[in-house]
């Protein structure tokens, strides 16, 4: 008599995904008794914390995804305000305030960079940026008053008289011989206008003199 050693098969096939089907129904079971617990942990600590005066926000320690849609929906159910912040999935975790409390966007600006919220510090940043802009604003309104260069005329012509020679001529007021003024130093004529003056009308005097005492021609 033969035997079929299919039907051997096929029941072990059958078997096993009989198995499979129970070991992932028993997961899911698992998975939804913890978020039934989680669910029920977050609607104590947010209950806990609502009657806490002294409290107006809450930080949770880093969860996952699905943990923080269950505290996200708890939340929202309790009538308060949630955010998530945090780079990366491993880190991030969940912050609520209440209603009253809900927290500014420079508040939420802090949290997204990593930063503690210091109010004091926030008010000072505050103050310092609407005096500048009202600063901004009464300058505008004055128009420019004066013309600033962008860069200092020393160092414009450094490369062609050198540094050094820049700076002198700033603090001596005197002027470089290569663009075509020359100091007095080097005149050949150091007499002053004056002297010059006297000397040419004293020319002009004795020319007039050998004039009048010269002899008429016949």
């Amino acid at each position: 008599m033969a035997i079929d050693l299919r039907d051997g098969v096929n029941g072990d096939c059958l078997s096993s995904l009989a198995e499979q089907a129970a070991r992932l129904k028993k997961m899911q079971e698992h998975e939804k008794r913890q978020k039934v617990e989680f669910r029920k942990k977050m609607e104590k600590e947010v209950s806990d914390f609502i009657q806490e005066n002294s409290q107006t926000k809450k930080k949770f320690q880093p969860m996952s995804k699905i943990e923080r849609s269950i505290l996200h929906d708890v939340v929202e159910l309790a009538g308060l305000t949630s955010f998530s912040f945090g780079e990366d999935e491993e880190s991030r975790y969940v912050m609520i305030f209440k209603k009253e409390f809900a927290p500014c966007d420079e508040e939420l600006e802090s949290y997204r960079c990593g930063e503690e919220w210091d109010p004091v510090k926030a008010e000072e940043k505050r103050r310092l940026k609407e005096l500048a802009q009202r600063e901004a604003e009464e300058d505008e309104r004055k128009g420019p008053s004066s013309v600033n260069p962008n860069s200092d005329y020393k160092d414009k012509y450094s490369h062609l008289i050198g540094k050094i020679a820049a700076k002198d001529a700033a603090h001596t007021l005197q002027a470089n011989k290569a663009y075509g003024c020359v100091p007095v130093a080097n005149k050949r004529d150091t007499r002053s206008i004056e002297e010059a003056m006297n000397e040419i009308r004293a020319k002009k005097r004795l020319k007039q003199e050998d004039g009048e005492s010269a002899p008429s021609k016949p």
